[in-house]
């Protein structure tokens, strides 16, 4: 592994000419945004470019130009591989792409925001003072020499916005804001990515009626918990955004959902005001971000609640003396 810097990287992109491009599964709009950002700012340069993502992108991106363009891994990968200078890897390590990593034997270049990144790329661009990996592409983008035009500043401003829950989390910093109103001027409309992306169906509004009636605080009421048995989760059309419903809760430092996906597999997501989460998501194999995090817990959902929810209790007790 290399750490290069963001002069580097351009260089990089700049100096080759086929990419397959890269996010992790489960993608946001941090995720889908900076990797179309950058899709639509190489192709404008004169480049190949190839967009894989292991995983549905959710519907509520589609607004984004280049939306149409992602492709998933087929069922069963061919054996001739993908031909690539580099597979780019946005927001995400290597280990979070699931097969779209055996795709090709290019060099792996990684840029990413999250302090958890396990260094395992060939060459790695590494900010985690970015409020999101769309800011990093941003630079990128201005340090390549590209100019922006609407298809990349709507896909940027997107990914920025998301990842910094629309300007409200302690991760937006002066830069973030500066960087939006910059994309602003290519015709960027505001309330059009908002309401694309907290659009709602109804089944989905209904679902979350029913995951919210699960919600119990503990931790003497410093944090709250979303808990999905399995037999809930098949009846949810989607979970993103519900942790959000918990997090307001007057008092209350931490949030976390615990989705049970299958028998034994289940996965934590948290979010805090004062608690470095990521900490506690690196302890159980996951990642992320200070203030927001996650990781997958191999076990059942009854043990996978217990073990989170007393982690999270002792974490924010030790907190708490200080």
């Amino acid at each position: 592994m290399s750490k290069i810097t963001l002069a580097e990287a351009a260089q990089i992109l700049n100096n080759n000419d086929r990419f397959v491009l890269a996010t992790h599964i489960h993608p946001d709009g941090d995720a889908i945004g900076s990797t179309l950002a950058l899709m639509h700012a190489l192709k404008k340069a004169g480049k190949q470019v190839e967009v894989y993502i292991d995983d549905k992108a959710p519907r509520i991106f589609s607004f984004l130009p280049g939306y149409e363009l992602i492709k998933r891994p087929p069922e069963n990968l061919p054996s001739a591989k993908l031909t690539a200078d580099r597979l780019v890897i946005l927001d995400a390590n290597i280990d979070r792409i699931s097969r779209v990593k055996d795709m090709t034997d290019a060099k792996v270049l990684n840029i990413d925001h999250h302090i958890s990144n396990d260094e395992a790329a060939d060459e790695l661009y590494l900010d985690a003072d970015r409020a999101a990996a769309a800011e990093i592409v941003y630079e990128v983008i201005k340090e390549m020499g590209v100019a922006f035009d609407s298809d990349i500043a709507v896909c940027l401003y997107t990914g920025i916005a998301t990842d910094s829950g629309f300007f409200r989390y302690a991760s937006t910093k002066p830069f973030t804001m500066r960087a939006a109103a910059e994309l602003m001027e290519y015709d960027v409309k505001p309330n059009i990515v908002s309401e694309a992306t907290e659009e709602k169906s109804f089944a989905t509004v209904k679902g979350m009626a029913a995951a919210l009636s699960t919600v119990e605080l503990f931790a003497a009421g410093k944090a709250a918990g979303i808990f999905l048995d399995l037999p809930l989760v098949e009846t949810l059309e989607t979970t993103e955004g519900f942790i959000d419903n918990v997090r307001i809760i007057e008092g209350v430092d931490t949030a976390v959902m615990v989705k049970c996906q299958e028998a034994n597999v289940c996965r934590v997501s948290m979010r805090s005001k004062r608690l470095d989460v990521a900490k506690i998501a690196v302890k159980f194999g996951g990642g992320g971000h200070i203030r927001a995090a996650g990781c997958t817990l191999n076990m059942p959902f009854a043990e996978a609640k217990r073990v989170i929810v007393a982690e999270l209790t002792e974490a924010l007790a030790a907190l708490y003396r200080q």
